[in-house]
């Protein structure tokens, strides 16, 4: 099909000022084209151009070669050359456009790409004779076009991949309307080239959407794709934002992640232009890295890791698109011992292939793969890897790797000093079995050292498996040797941090359903479920935990200890708590296990709920509980001796002294015994020390305390008891037994008016009870009341005593009436 034209002339002097004329137009082309297409087809000299360029300067301009997208579908390709002016002197420069109009879906003839026509000898610098040019019918032009790419390739390395990325992502056929790719060639032509690089390794329709221009002084504005320009625009052209490969200055540093792009940069430097065509032929996207790398690698071209992970990972995601030649090719080049860069990346992805290949080819060609694998898991420290299966190693292979690398397998294993992470045990383990290494004698302290690690390593991971789970669980499902070595390993420590090893086991789903007996293991991995389901109810929770034991706390003791850790792992029992432990086993049991420890601290720490003389805590808690944590403390004392001492023992000493003065009949000295159990306990809890100056106060202010305690009391000149003292005298229980009780208003005369002179701290407070406290009874009282109390001091005491009562009762009684006569005189 001919193809229509369109000439184009810069205006002549004296032309008026236009930008130049349409002297040429075919058929089909319309007045709105013509419009669309005038500033397409412009040309701007470069700067610095001679008035009277010779005939040299004049051939050495650049020629602006492109190819455009018209509003209609339609597309034009054009030639705008400088040519000498022939009018006035002749001495000046103008330019010709020569273009050619591909109504919508017409081919270039031959069917070729618009950039094969860039060096077609049938562009013209002239317009033809009359006013309608004749059907230009192109010639294709591929030879011209691939003439000399490879050497330009070559040339351009250090810019290749990154310039092939940029033109790979302006062909997309989302890029419609985004900034162009500016390329700075100090030669039009040489962008040109770069074009032709495109045209070769792009698929041909990313390749007809790259509308571009060889040279324009104005990229910014430019409506191409692609786009050239000279070395003196390329500072304006990064000034609006564009990306700029300047291939005409130093090289660039850094390099592109564009995996496709670097390996088509590989392939053109290996001047191996035909690879492209060959890996369009595979399946997969069209700018997928992997069939390009599986191409390269098979034609011998050498790759980065990256390009050979590509080429692994599509062909393990593909084992049947290659055919046998190729696919040992493949496996030859990614397995070649003279890499040395590869990454983790590159051996997950050499993983997946051999995994894929392994059974769907013969062991002698997977071979190299799978010792490339072992090998990098036992020196590379590859904790990831996907290791192939036992029998890969069958072979005479296999027996070559063992001797290599099982020395080297057991030497780390035995290493007890040095730190070694899970994922690195796991995997040493794996590939020793792998490879036939026996290493029976050092897996007891492989697995010694591997539990506790397992525990330490998954408390510091995020939530969820930690990254060794996976291979941890294929380690246990391959060997049963190690199996049951490390249950038996992590049973024996989770007595130590039961809650741990529980955490542990939610997150790790260990196989111990065996015939292993592991009581402690079973009652971790049952203790999420029983908290779930019995609530708060931590004894029902410690039941359940002990009967996923399987063994009695008389015939294993220690089970005690984990049910006890797990139930309450970071609090201490309450009293009623400790007492069903206490009574669940024997002392034996409970010493061997070492749960005494936290029945005292239930003991010690139910006592510093704080309990005011009143019989109620500061936090409503009511004596009962202190009078249960007293009992458990008698009991504790009692059935281990030897275990509890220092502060603790104290503690429960002055306990069990609160129980005695409350319910029983103490040793002489109570007073002194607080004392010395209140600083053999320091640092005391203050709210037992309260508890403890409670209790002695509470006996002291009986009627039948012995009066050689109270004698020593009031002697000792403790200021915190005397204080107790005064403050549980003032309770509203003593305030209403002194008004009730005549003979108890008369015991408490005689005690605080007896001790006068016993030191500092008990006169003022007996003075001051005398009058806040048993004055007010006493006027409370009635006639006969008051007599009866004369009389008790009287008989109790001492004629002199009764005098004094009756002094001290009548003082107030004076003092009343004078108080009232003194009122009545002021009124009148």
């Amino acid at each position: 099909m001919s193809l229509a034209q369109v000439h184009y002339t810069s205006a002549a002097p004296g032309d008026g000022g236009t930008a130049g004329r349409f002297t040429a137009v075919g058929p089909g082309v319309s007045g709105a084209l013509l419009a669309e297409i005038e500033p397409l087809v412009r040309y701007e000299l470069p700067g610095g151009v001679p008035e009277r360029p010779s005939d040299g300067e004049l051939r050495s301009l650049p020629q602006a070669f492109g190819y455009f997208a018209l509003s209609d579908g339609s597309r034009l390709v054009a030639r705008s050359a400088p040519v000498r002016d022939t009018g006035g002197t002749g001495a000046g420069v103008r330019f010709h456009a020569h273009a050619v109009h591909l109504p919508p879906g017409v081919p270039l003839p031959g069917d070729r790409l618009p950039v094969e026509a860039w060096r077609s000898p049938h562009w013209v610098a002239a317009t033809p004779g009359g006013a309608t040019p004749d059907p230009l019918a192109l010639p294709p032009g591929p030879a011209a076009v691939s003439e000399g790419l490879d050497d330009f390739a070559v040339s351009r390395g250090p810019w290749l991949a990154a310039v092939l990325a940029d033109l790979r992502r302006a062909s997309d056929a989302e890029a419609t309307g985004g900034r162009p790719v500016v390329l700075v060639e100090r030669q039009c032509a040489d962008v040109a080239r770069w074009l032709g690089l495109a045209s070769v390794t792009l698929p041909r329709e990313s390749a007809e959407r790259l509308t571009f221009t060889t040279y324009t002084r104005r990229p910014g504005s430019s409506a191409s794709r692609v786009v050239g320009v000279g070395p003196e625009d390329a500072g304006a052209a990064r000034a609006a934002g564009l990306r700029v490969h300047e291939c005409a200055g130093p090289a660039p540093a850094g390099s592109t992640e564009d995996v496709w792009a670097t390996t088509a940069a590989r392939v053109w430097r290996s001047r191996s232009p035909e690879l492209f065509r060959e890996a369009r032929e595979l399946p997969g996207e069209p700018f997928a890295a992997g069939p390009l790398a599986v191409t390269a690698l098979c034609a011998g071209i050498a790759l980065g890791p990256d390009g050979r992970a590509a080429a692994a990972a599509w062909a393990a995601d593909r084992p049947y698109a290659l055919d046998a030649q190729r696919t040992g090719q493949l496996v030859e080049a990614i397995a070649s011992p003279g890499i040395d860069d590869r990454t983790a990346a590159e051996f997950d992805a050499a993983g997946r292939l051999f995994g894929a290949l392994e059974g769907r080819c013969p062991a002698s060609v997977t071979a190299p793969l799978a010792a490339m694998l072992v090998t990098e898991a036992v020196r590379g420290g590859n904790g990831s890897l996907e290791l192939p299966r036992r029998d890969a190693f069958a072979g005479p292979e296999g027996a070559e790797v063992a001797e290599r690398l099982g020395p080297e397998i057991l030497t780390e294993l035995a290493d007890t000093v040095g730190s070694r992470s899970v994922a690195r045990t796991v995997q040493l383990l794996r590939v020793a079995r792998l490879l036939g290494v026996d290493g029976t004698e050092s897996l007891p302290g492989v697995v010694d050292r591997l539990a506790p690690a397992l525990l330490a390593e998954a408390s510091v991971a995020h939530e969820g498996p930690p990254g060794f789970a996976p291979a941890l669980l294929e380690l246990l499902d391959e060997q049963f040797e190690v199996r049951t070595a490390l249950l038996g390993a992590l049973d024996r420590i989770a007595p130590q941090d039961p809650g741990a090893v529980a955490r542990f086991l939610e997150r790790v789903a260990l196989p111990f359903t065996g015939t292993q007996a592991l009581p402690h293991l079973r009652m971790c991995a049952e203790v999420p479920e029983a908290m779930a389901t019995l609530g708060g109810d931590r004894a029902a929770v410690w039941h359940r935990v002990l009967r996923a034991a399987g063994l009695s706390p008389f015939a294993e003791p220690l089970v005690l200890r984990t049910a006890v850790g797990l139930v309450w792992e970071d609090r201490a029992p309450t009293v009623e708590e400790a007492r069903l432990l206490l009574d669940a086993a024997t002392s034996d049991s409970h010493r061997v296990a070492g749960t005494w420890a936290r029945l005292v601290d239930a003991a010690l720490s139910t006592s510093t709920a704080g309990t005011s003389a009143t019989g109620t805590s500061a936090t409503g808690t009511s004596a009962t509980g202190t009078d249960e944590a007293a009992r458990l403390a008698h009991d504790l004392l009692r059935g281990f001796p030897g275990e509890i001492g220092g502060r603790e023992r104290a503690g429960l000493l002055l306990l069990d002294l609160v129980r005695e003065l409350r319910t029983g009949a103490p040793e002489p000295g109570w007073a002194e015994r607080v004392r010395t159990l209140c600083a053999q306990a320091e640092p005391v809890e203050p709210a037992l020390r309260e508890r403890a100056h409670a209790a002695l106060v509470e006996r002291l202010l009986a009627p039948d305390r012995p009066g050689a305690e109270l004698y020593d009391f009031v002697h000792g000149a403790d200021a915190e008891l005397i204080a107790a003292y005064d403050r549980t005298a003032r309770t509203a229980s003593v305030r209403s037994r002194l008004r009730t009780q005549p003979a108890y208003a008369a015991d408490c005369f005689t005690v605080w008016t007896a001790h006068p002179h016993a030191g500092r701290a008990w006169p003022p407070v007996a003075a001051a009870l005398l009058d806040d406290v048993l004055r007010p009874a006493v006027r409370g009282m009635s006639a006969a009341d008051v007599a009866e109390v004369e009389a008790t001091v009287g008989r109790t005491g001492s004629s002199g005593r009764a005098d004094a009562f009756r002094d001290w009762n009548r003082s107030s009684t004076l003092g009343r009436l004078g108080r009232r006569i003194a009122g009545r005189v002021r009124r009148g």
